[in-house]
Order: C-alpha cells, then structure tokens, then sequence
C-alpha cells in the first residue's frame, strides 16, 4: 500500500517550482489559569506555524512538498503526545495569513486521473491526523484562510478566530472544484448543513463572497474570537483554560432529520439559478454534504478524493482556474499598457454632465482620487441633482459605517457643480465626459472643453460604441484624448475598457492606466473598434437571439437556449436592465459598421417605440412575457429547438470573437475573457467564453482554430 509520503513525493515530482511551505515546531508553556498562584503552569504545548518565508503579499499555500513538511512536524508532535510530553498542539499561521489553500498552480499541471486523486488523497492523509493525535488540537485563524487553510483548521479539536480577519472562505466550487480536503464532510457535521451550504454553496456561487472573523465565529466555525492585536495570546490563555477544564466549549446539537435534507435541496435551487446544472462542481459538492447526514467521516473523505479526481480532470476546473488567474494576475498587468513613469499625477476631476452615470463617475473618482470633483450641465437644476445624488450616496455611506464622518464631510466638499465650464476646468487634470452616446453632442463638448482645460488636461469619453478617433479629430490636440468606458453599476463591475484612438499618446494612455488603478478598476486596453470588447461581442449574442425569436422561435424557446452556459441572467432581463433604447442604438451602430453581420431588429424597435422598458412583466415576482409586447411582436414561420438556438449563438460569437483578434481589438483571447468576467459578470466555470468555445469544440468548427494553446484552461495534452 503506499504511504503517504510516497504519494507526496510523486506528487512533488510533477510541480518543481513550488512555492514550499514550512510547518516550524516550537514549545512553549501555557499561561496557569487556575485562581491557585501556586498551581503548576498550564502545560508543555506544540505550537506549528505555517509559513512560506514570503510576506503577506504572497500567502501560504499547500503544495505536495508543503504537505510532507506538515506531515514531518505531525510526526514529531505526534511522538510527543504519545509520550505525555505535551498537553496540546495548536496550528497558525504567518502575520496576516493563516494559509489559503492548495497551490493551484501545482493542480494545472495534473494529466492523469490518479495523480489528481494522489493530491486529494494526500491532503485528507496529513489533515486527519490532527484529529487523530493523543491531545487536543487547536487552529489559530489568525489571518486570511480560504480552502485548505480552513479545512485543516476543521479537523482540529477546537478553533479561534481573529476579528481581523478579512476573507475567509471555501472557494473552491467557485472554481470548479469541491472542498476536497474535509470540508464538504466535516463542515456540515460541525456547524449544520444549511449553513454549511451557505459557506459552500451560496457564497462561492455570489462571486466567492467571503466571511470575517465576526461571522465565522457567528455560524460556529470557530468556538472563540479575540481582537488581532493580541490575538495568539488571547488564544493560547483560552486554549489553557479548555486543556484545564475552566472553560466548557458547548456547540449545539446538528439537525440531522428534514432540515438536513431542505438544506441539500436549497443548496440544489442555488445551484440552478446560478448554473443551471450547466457546471458540476456544486452538485457533486451537495451529493457529499447529503450523505455526510450519516456521520461516517471516512465515507465522506473518500468521496471527496474521487470528486476532487475527477474535477481536476474536467475543462470547469481548468477554465475556473484559468479565469482566476486573469483576475488575480493578467489585471494587475494590463497588455500594452505604456510605461507608468509616462503618467501625469491628477489632483482635479471635471465631469461633463451630471446625469446618473455622471453622479456614479463623480462619487468613484472623489472617493478613490480624494481629490475635488466637478461637474457641469446645462442648467442648474440637472447640476444640482448631480451633486444631491452624489452627497446622499455618502450619507447612505456614512450610515453602514462605511465612512466616518470626518470622511464624509471631506467628500461631499470635495463634490461640487457649476454651469460655467471654464471657471470648473480650468485646473483640471482629467475631465471625462458622460453625456448622451450621439458624435455631433460628444464632439461639441470636447471642443467646448479643449478651449477651457490646461494644455497638460486629458480628455476622457465614456462612450460605450462611438469612435474615439472620430470624436477627437476635430481638435487642436487629439493625442490627448481617451476611451475611458466603465461598466453599469459603476461601483460593482470592476471592468474599465480604456481605448487608444489614432492619435492618442504615451503619456495620456499612460495617465488613463493610473487613474483606473487608483480607481481600483480592471483595466484592459482595446482598439478604437465599433462597441470595443464587451458591447460588441454582447451585441452579436443578443442580436442573434433576436433574430431567433424574429425569424418565429418562441422567446421562452430562446431564452432558455442559452441556460446552459450559465450567465448572471438571461438576454432579455439583460436588455432589460441595459434598456431597450440603449440595445437598439448599440446595434444600429454596429450595423453601420459591420452590415453583413449585426442586424436591427424591427421587433425591437417596436418595443423601443410603445415606450416598452423590456419583454417582460414582472407581477407573479417571476418574468413573464408582456402580453402588449407579445402583441407587438412579428414572427417568422421558422421555429428552432433549444440546441440549435444555441448552436446559432455560440456560432456567430465564436466568428466574432475570431475577427476581433484578427483585427487586434485586444493583445490576446485572454483579453476578451478579462472584459466577459468582469465587465458582463461571465462565469469562471467558462473561463469567460473561449475556453468553453475551445471545449466545445465550436471555435475550430467556426474559426478553424483554438483560441487558447491546449493546456491553456484545458488538461495538459
């Protein structure tokens, strides 16, 4: 049978490059905690500490290599506890970290089914010893821990938790992957299924929500929380006075009857609104946590071993992976950005105009910037709404305790409006303008700008279709103006498309960089191309659907096509929020520029025209078609079945996807996912849309290639 050891030295051969983390042994006495001063000290104690040697920037991961050396110090306290010379063993981690997990980069380069079932094996091997040692075990959330981190802390005896500690999670079916390493068995056990789906399920599928120390402790996933700044040596006196008997810890019973079950099955409901049983890693996740219901610890691991096999081997993992990775890495290092030394400082904003959008802008750039915002309009009551809406989304602030009131004040002084365009811009750095999306309204306010603003002063366009070399040619100095495009709702959606124009230079797209890292955006440089990256492609998909649906194929038919690729919501509750109006100006644009491909549906002009402001009703709390849109509708006689809908729209994005890369909107594929996950809210599980494409096969059929290189979100060849 091979042991342990050999299982982490094969898997270590596979991934020579990690980042290796150590797991240090020390003894100390614990505090006496009796009233009796003259009673012994609390005992001998083995405290492990993990840690990679890196600061906090680069946090404690669990490769093969990190695991034996876990399982080296297990060994030793283990030998220890047998021998009666400690009382305890308690494991924590480096300053601001406790550990986040396994090493994902190590997991990418898996290409067998029973390496993948080796690191599953492994990790369930080493953790289980902590339940299994001579003597109380005890975890430490000091910091940061998500997945593994938080795994080998449940199978400790007790837990406490740091009230400073900011993320906590277990990721992984975000990912593509299941808790693998206990905690889809012991979480459930410990602290009740449906909170334990909450943790799981629920959080991972809302964009890996993560918990504080506060809640942790709250839903019983740690029996004691003390303040960071002493937060050790709160936890050792306490852990002391558990080893003495003087403090109790009692969690309450589990509910393993009809509650257990209602919350698997509420767990299946998120599941399908979020997925539509399009990604696996949930299910297999709650087909564990139902049959945890039993108990049997051992069962449950070994159910997470070949679930975790399995996933690593599958395309939703690598894609979720994948997806991350831009996030995480590829976003703090935009493609084709210029050098950042190019970049002028910016200590005044001029926004142009002072509608929604405009107030969304003014809010984000003096609340990251801290630095005064104007804005301008036409009259004054337009400018006063402005400035109202931003001043009371600071008091909404204020009140959750977001800001203090001295930060409040400072905001709302540093947001003003005025009429007069050159008594608000004549000192300012960066003016972006958000006015209405028609070229001969856009070009008349940057020239009305461009005569009041400094030389140095970058002019920005928000627009979401409109060529930004088209609206800087009328100008003295184009090379200074850039697209600045952000994403509705501007505070959430992390995407910014910053677009380089013909005449665009260095330091004024270098200017644009800084500006959207301080504004804590995603910033991917586009080409100034029709729609740019996220309207374009959402435009050809959308319009497809339309055309469905226009050619006779019934809009529910339509609608549920696409469910499989689980997206944040369906086309026409999409149109719906974007707007009809907006939808159809986009594609009459697109249509100008690109006839052959991008239609105008009449339908929907139609809609647009009965002042409709989507397809559906929303009275039952559920969407449903509006009968007076219904009857504005004309259909065609041909009607197609969900998959061929599908095939049509996955068709015509991957030809459009394949042109854009031809035509460099973007540096690479890799790009296009960037602006899909977080300027549209795509899955990771598709790793935005090409790997999926790829997975598919679709884009070979379409474009006659893949998009991304095999082992690129996919399993090593």
């Amino acid at each position: 049978m091979t042991t342990t050891e050999e299982l982490l030295r094969g898997a270590a051969e596979l991934f020579p490059d990690e980042v290796v983390t150590q797991a240090y042994v020390r003894h100390l006495d614990l505090p006496q905690t009796g009233s009796d001063s003259g009673s012994a000290a609390g005992g001998r104690f083995a405290l492990i500490t993990l840690d990679n040697g890196l600061d906090h920037t680069k946090p404690t991961t669990f490769g093969p290599a990190s695991l034996a050396n876990l399982n080296a110090a297990l060994d030793q306290v283990e030998k220890e506890a047998t021998e009666g010379e400690i009382v305890g063993v308690g494991v924590t981690g480096k300053p601001f970290i406790f550990a986040v997990g396994a090493d994902l980069k190590g997991v990418e380069l898996l290409k067998r089914h029973e390496d993948a079932l080796a690191i599953g094996k492994g990790g369930h091997d080493v953790f289980r010893r902590l339940a299994d040692l001579a003597v109380p075990t005890f975890a430490y959330y000091n910091g940061a821990a998500m997945g593994g981190g938080v795994e080998v802390g449940l199978h400790c005896s007790y837990r406490t938790v740091s009230a400073a500690l900011p993320a906590f999670s277990l990721p992984e079916v975000f990912l593509g992957l299941v808790p693998g390493w206990g905690g889809c068995t012991l979480l459930p056990n410990l602290i009740g299924a449906d909170r334990a789906v909450t943790v799981i399920i629920e959080n991972s599928l809302n964009q890996n929500r993560q918990l504080k120390g506060k809640q942790v402790y709250e839903l019983g996933i740690a029996d004691a929380i003390f303040e960071g700044a002493d937060f050790l040596e709160q936890s050792l006196i306490w852990t002391a006075s558990v080893l003495s008997g003087q403090t109790e810890v009692v969690r309450p019973d589990v509910d393993r009857g009809e509650a257990w079950d209602a919350a698997v099955e509420r767990g299946r409901a998120i599941a399908d609104s979020k997925v539509h049983g399009a990604a696996p890693a949930a299910y297999r996740a709650l087909d564990i946590i139902a049959a945890a219901k039993n108990g049997d610890l051992g069962q449950g691991f070994d159910s997470e071993d070949g679930a975790l096999a399995d996933l690593i081997m599958g395309g939703e993992l690598r894609s979720g992976i994948y997806a991350f990775n831009l996030v995480q890495k590829r976003a703090k290092r935009p493609a084709g950005a210029p050098d950042k030394s190019l970049a002028r400082p910016v200590s005044k904003v001029g926004v142009v105009g002072a509608g929604l959008m405009a107030s969304q802008l003014a809010l984000l750039f003096a609340r990251r910037l801290e630095v005064p915002v104007v804005l301008t309009d036409i009259d004054q009551e337009r400018v006063d709404k402005g400035v109202g809406y931003v001043h009371g989304e600071i008091d909404k602030l204020l009140l959750k305790g977001r800001l203090n009131q001295d930060k409040a004040n400072r905001l709302k002084a540093a947001v003003t409006g005025s009429l007069d365009k050159a008594a608000a811009f004549s000192d300012a750095d960066f003016v972006i303008e958000a006015v209405f999306e028609e070229m001969g309204v856009k070009q008349q306010v940057f020239a009305e700008v461009e005569a009041v603003v400094p030389e140095h002063a970058i002019l920005a366009t928000n627009t979401s279709s409109l060529s930004v070399s088209e609206m800087a040619a009328k100008l003295q100095h184009p090379e200074r103006v850039v697209g600045f495009h952000f994403f509705n709702p501007v505070a959430i959606l992390p995407l910014l498309e910053i677009v380089r124009g013909e005449k665009t230079d260095d330091a004024s797209l270098a200017t644009a960089f800084g500006v959207a890292k301080k504004l804590k955006k995603t910033a991917v440089l586009v080409k100034d191309a029709p729609a740019f990256v996220v309207n374009r492609i959402l435009t050809r998909f959308m319009g497809e659907i339309q055309n469905v649906i226009d050619e006779g194929t019934p809009v529910d038919v339509a609608e549920r096509a696409v469910e499989p690729l689980g997206l944040p919501m369906s086309p026409l509750v999409l149109l719906e929020l974007v707007g009809p109006a907006i939808g159809l100006h986009v594609s009459e644009t697109l249509h100008r520029a690109f006839p052959d491909r991008f239609t105008v549906s009449e339908n929907l002009r139609r809609v647009v025209e009965a002042g409709k402001r989507g397809f559906y009703v929303h009275d039952s709390g559920k969407p449903e078609l509006d009968p007076e849109v219904a009857a504005l509708l004309e259909q065609g006689d041909s009607v197609l079945t969900e998959e061929q809908v599908r095939t049509r729209v996955l068709d015509v994005v991957a030809q459009e996807i394949g042109l854009m890369l031809d035509e460099g909107v973007v540096a690479e594929a890799q790009d296009i996912d960037l602006c899909l996950i977080t300027g549209a809210g795509w899955p990771f599980h598709l790793g935005g849309i090409t790997p999926y494409l790829d997975r598919e096969g679709v884009s070979e059929r379409v474009v006659g290639r893949r998009f991304l290189a095999p082992g690129v979100a996919s399993v090593p060849a």
